[in-house]
């Protein structure tokens, strides 16, 4: 982005803001978005922040057909002291350049990206909801708006910020969800797009969850698409097994995604000198650290859920629970240490979180 003012147009009305024990994951939005527009030309411009409201765009335009397209996710907290915080929000806009390079689209500045967040936080600060366990879900991305149907990259985009107040993203909470394997269907492989968090990794994963959703399960848990042996992620999420005292989750190969959660676990552990190593781990491993008893807990982990323990597994409809089914000591520290972080309350030591002023 090269020009750096931002026009701010208020909004004339202003939305209902929902309770607090209301609040669902995605389904409201705030009174104002962030838009740039960006042509081969000129580069980004026209940086804005406008209210809320729907996008025209050309039925032709190269996202509708080619799916070019990439977002984002992270969130914004209130601390006691009224002040805005979010947590290493600038790892999310590296992220998202990362998914650009892979889609063939434009990098942002990520400097001026997140100075733009900021702006828009602080217009709409009224709707960052103060009850445990709410937040201000965040959601950047990026959109090809060219018309044209011809298989290349668009020439045109649109770059935009949008914020969701939002409760637990499972109505589990922090309490232990049950987990179907997939042995079907693949969420990525190597060379694929699966590093990058683009809109059609999430699309080619809605059968499988559609089937565990009938089943009675809260998620799938992804296996490799090439052996479909090797555990990679857990729906959306990363994924750690404690066995033996050790932490596993498994290395970023080149189709699961960096999350910035799972990230930010590893140095958890590491600082409390909890040994935590990435590396392949397969089902049949899995199963026998459960037969054994060295199977000690299992959670996922991102943006939306930050800590999800995980209480069963149906693997070729055979179950085995983990931890009876109760939330594992290890998870509920992580969980509290990094809510903590993110909103104040707990000593951050890393310096992950960013005041908005």
């Amino acid at each position: 982005m090269t020009v750096q003012t931002i026009e701010v147009k208020l909004s004339e009305s202003k939305g209902e803001k929902p309770l607090a024990e209301e609040l669902q994951f995605g389904r409201v939005f705030t009174d104002h978005m962030f838009i740039a527009d960006y042509c081969e030309e000129k580069g980004w411009t026209d940086h804005r922040v406008v209210p809320y409201e729907p996008l025209t765009l050309d039925p032709a335009a190269i996202v509708f057909h080619y799916g070019q397209t990439v977002f984002e996710g992270l969130k914004a907290y209130l601390s006691k002291e009224g002040k805005i915080r979010l947590f290493r929000p600038e790892q999310n806009m590296r992220r998202m350049n990362q998914s650009c390079e892979r889609l063939c689209m434009p990098q942002i500045d990520e400097e001026f990206a997140l100075e733009a967040l900021k702006q828009l936080l602080i217009v709409d600060k009224d709707w960052i909801p103060k009850a445990e366990g709410t937040s201000l879900y965040i959601r950047p991305f990026m959109i090809a708006t060219e018309p044209y149907l011809g298989v290349a990259p668009s020439t045109k985009y649109r770059f935009m910020i949008i914020l969701s107040p939002v409760g637990s993203y499972y109505k589990e909470g922090i309490h232990p969800v049950k987990i179907l394997v997939e042995n079907e269907y693949v969420r990525a492989v190597d060379g694929g797009t699966g590093t990058a968090k683009t809109a059609g990794n999430y699309a080619a994963s809605l059968k499988a969850q559609e089937v565990a959703d009938q089943k009675g399960y809260s998620q799938v848990l992804w296996l490799d698409g090439v052996e479909k042996k090797y555990i990679e992620e857990v729906g959306s999420m990363n994924v750690f097994f404690k066995i033996n005292g050790e932490v596993i989750t498994p290395e970023l190969n080149g189709s699961i995604l960096e999350g910035i959660t799972r990230k930010s676990i590893i140095q958890l552990l590491k600082h409390w000198n909890i040994p935590v190593i990435e590396r392949k781990i397969s089902m049949e491993e899995l199963k026998e650290a459960h037969a054994n008893g060295a199977l000690e807990e299992a959670f996922g982990t991102g943006t939306a859920a930050v800590i999800s323990p995980i209480g069963e597994f149906n693997w070729q409809d055979e179950k085995f629970v983990v931890n009876e089914g109760k939330t594992g000591e290890l998870s509920k520290q992580l969980y509290d240490t990094l809510t903590g972080i993110q909103t104040g309350t707990v000593e951050d030591p890393f310096n992950w979180g960013v005041e908005v002023n």
